[in-house]
């Protein structure tokens, strides 16, 4: 079952667009690495996981689609260290959850092979990169934005996020609008954020609703999200914990587990927030996005692309903390740093302290509320996974949340399109509705970063940078 975004399965719910490539990618040594006897490897030890897990936070580039890859190809592929079908069935689960999945598939296989210890390491040196360089990306932006070439880069990087967003809108219509039911969904899910401002949690509510009531009459119809097949690859020989291996003892869920982690869980959720309104007061602007970030980490279904309006919608035009092409220049920089994509929501929480820092100085004001959002963005993949992966088995089978979760899937797509307009219209003619021209460099470049997206699969990275570049080449000419 896949509950979010399908941006990186095929048709049928396989990983087309992320595993397959990263199959075909593999070298000869890796294929002929291992023992293809059929005995399993040696258990990793708590070391190499360490060593593993902070290598792949530095190379995690390319959205969630290249992330899962990465992951699919070292854990299943080269080190065996999970079966093939154990590693699909814990995406479908992270599927099913709010935030980002590729952070969640980490913890989820960090915790599998080294229990709770094991899924913190796996999560934190996941992020904790991303977290360092966008801070400093985010520093350089506030205090050095307006130097000439700084904000020529950002000239570019805008047209690039452009261009990926609308790729992002074709690829999930084509992965989740499978009838003209799931198309009437996406249509009425864009008319309701676009044209009456329905809250973006709203919609996905109410687009779970019909998938759950409609699936019960019409499953064939509703039911377009499919789960994986689960038989491991042929030749590929045992993993450490194969997939016909009995769950570890750990995996074992229990009452008396499952309050404890709550209990520790909101705990740690929630502890920044009352320091920093004991210290801040409650009506600060580290509190206010303590709270709103929290609100955002429980309804992000469909990542990053589809929680933007919804993210952007409160901290542009509600909170002003920022402006909307800030929040596009927040949305380039997070595309050129490893670990989710998500994590431009800590740009956000840094240019919303820097300009409201109260009694702090702007760039201490700027580092706790980069802190405080990056917290209450990822303490809750935690939550979500050390709760649900052991019940995981007993969400395999139900059809009827499959289908609600396809009705949610088709919803993001009218959500996601939003996003491309509201970003189209900010960047293509920046100066407003009124006396707005047309900026046709951002027009041709944006449209020439599509069709690399597009027609030759080019990663994201490559075409963000270089779109900056002809962003400072441009200002340059001119």
């Amino acid at each position: 079952m896949f509950g979010r975004i399908p941006d990186c399965q095929g048709p049928g719910g396989r990983l087309d667009a992320g595993v397959d490539s990263a199959r075909g990618t593999e070298t000869e040594a890796n294929h002929g690495s291992g023992d293809r006897s059929g005995a399993a490897p040696a258990r990793p030890s708590f070391g190499e996981a360490l060593r593993f897990w902070s290598k792949l936070g530095w190379i995690s580039f390319g959205g969630p689609t290249g992330q899962i890859a990465i992951m699919h190809t070292e854990l299943v592929e080269r080190k065996r260290w999970i079966g093939e079908s154990r590693f699909l069935h814990a995406l479908n689960f992270c599927m099913l959850l709010p935030g980002p999945e590729a952070t969640q598939l980490a913890i989820y296989c960090g915790w599998l092979l080294h229990r709770t210890w094991g899924g913190i390491l796996a999560g934190v040196l996941f992020v904790l990169p991303s977290a360092f360089i966008l801070w400093g990306l985010s520093y350089v932006y506030v205090a050095y934005g307006t130097v000439g070439w700084i904000a020529a880069v950002f000239h570019g990087l805008k047209a690039a996020v452009l261009a990926v967003v609308v790729a992002a809108v074709l690829r999930i219509g084509k992965k989740a609008l499978k009838n003209p039911v799931m198309w009437a969904i996406a249509a009425v899910a864009f008319l309701a954020i676009f044209v009456l401002k329905v809250p973006f949690p709203a919609i996905v509510a109410g687009a779970a609703v019909v998938g759950w009531v409609g699936g019960w009459k019409w499953e064939t119809v509703f039911n377009v999200v499919k789960g994986h097949g689960g038989a491991a690859a042929a030749g590929r020989g045992r993993a450490v914990i194969d997939d016909a291996d009995a769950s570890p003892a750990h995996a074992m869920p229990s009452w008396r587990r499952t309050a404890r982690v709550l209990a520790v869980g909101l705990a740690l959720w929630g502890l920044p927030l009352v320091a920093a309104g004991v210290w801040q007061g409650w009506g600060g602007t580290l509190v206010r996005e303590g709270v709103f970030f929290s609100k955002a980490a429980m309804v992000t279904f469909g990542g990053a692309y589809a929680v933007l309006p919804y993210v952007a919608q409160q901290a542009v035009e509600h909170f002003s903390w920022l402006t909307a092409p800030q929040m596009l220049d927040g949305l380039g920089l997070a595309e050129t740093t490893p670990g989710p994509l998500i994590m431009v929501l800590q740009f956000v929480g840094f240019l919303g302290a820097w300009n409201h820092p109260g009694t702090l100085a702007p760039l201490t004001a700027a580092t706790l509320g980069a802190a405080m959002t990056t917290w209450v963005t990822f303490v809750p993949c935690f939550l979500w996974i050390f709760l649900g992966a052991p019940h995981i088995e007993q969400l395999r089978e139900n059809r009827r949340l499959t289908c609600a979760l396809s009705a949610v899937t088709a919803a993001v797509v009218g959500v996601v399109l939003n996003l491309a307009v509201w970003f189209g219209w900010h960047v293509v003619r920046p100066a407003g509705e009124a006396g707005g021209t047309t900026d046709w460099f951002v027009v041709a470049v944006g449209v020439a970063a599509f069709v690399v997206l597009q027609k030759w699969k080019a990663d994201v990275l490559p075409v963000v940078l270089a779109s900056g570049v002809l962003g400072l080449v441009w200002s340059w000419v001119g």
